[in-house]
């Protein structure tokens, strides 16, 4: 089976986890810090539910298939194909009632990424990618996705969930990209990344990920034409500090800037 054949299944996934997830969005609902005193990461009840439905579809679907989720854990994730699951990517926005959070469904095959949607069900918007194409689906009609051609950094937005996720070295580097481009804007988390693909940002640079937080967005924005990796170039599949860029230029630009070369 191709990664394309499993979209109508990732499809039932997004529709069936933002059943789970959407009673509880602006309501009152049990909610968990995850960080023992640490910086505050919140999980709720949603969370769990959304990823809970999904791994039994999973499990019901495709029994062989593993299964890597933010929220319960790694199930064979020697498998040929691994889901990348995150319920709620965005948690500190929706349990502050703000939309600029979503669903993120990645699947791997031999530990690369081949298929991702990001679902936002309180929008009814799907971003979606197999590594070739991308597609929109919601408010507006369904359209291809294509990242936009910025003519450089000094006309580039650039995106990053939030400076604080920098410290030292990192926070002097990401600096310096920032100080270059036209136009920066904090937050969104996994928003950001469909906004590069769909031709409203040029620049995403974060740290600290896991794969739970970026597998699912790597075949959605190079669909569209754009580039994601680490900040050595590497692969971006495995989290840490991630870069996503509109288009080659400007991903070699800003990796020189993040390098201190710039």
């Amino acid at each position: 089976m191709s990664a394309v054949d499993f979209g109508a299944f990732v499809a039932e996934l997004a529709s069936e986890s933002g059943r789970a997830i959407l009673p509880f969005f602006r309501a009152h609902h049990a909610m968990e810090d995850k960080s023992a005193g640490g910086v505050f990461d919140p999980v709720t009840e949603a969370d769990r539910a959304g990823e809970n439905i999904m791994r039994h579809l999973i499990k019901r679907s495709f029994p062989a298939h593993g299964v890597l989720g933010e929220e319960f854990g790694n199930d064979n994730t020697d498998a040929e194909y691994v889901w990348v699951l995150d319920p709620i990517d965005g948690t500190r926005a929706f349990i502050s009632g703000i939309p600029v959070w979503g669903t993120l469904i990645g699947l791997t095959r031999a530990g690369t990424p081949v298929y991702g949607m990001m679902h936002q069900p309180f929008t009814g918007e799907r971003y979606s990618g197999d590594g070739r194409e991308a597609r929109y689906d919601g408010p507006g009609g369904a359209r291809k996705l294509r990242t936009r051609q910025a003519a450089g950094l000094a006309s580039a937005t650039l995106m990053t969930t939030s400076p604080a996720l920098f410290k030292g070295d990192e926070a002097a580097a990401y600096a310096r990209v920032e100080s270059q481009v036209r136009l920066a804007r904090y937050g969104c988390d996994c928003y950001a990344y469909c906004m590069l693909a769909a031709g409203h940002v040029d620049l995403v640079i974060e740290s600290g990920l896991k794969p739970y937080d970026i597998v699912a967005l790597i075949p959605i924005i190079e669909g569209a034409g754009g580039i994601v990796t680490s900040w050595e170039g590497g692969s971006a599949a495995g989290g840490g500090r991630v870069i996503a860029a509109a288009s080659k230029p400007l991903h070699e630009a800003a990796l020189a800037l993040l390098a201190g070369q710039g």
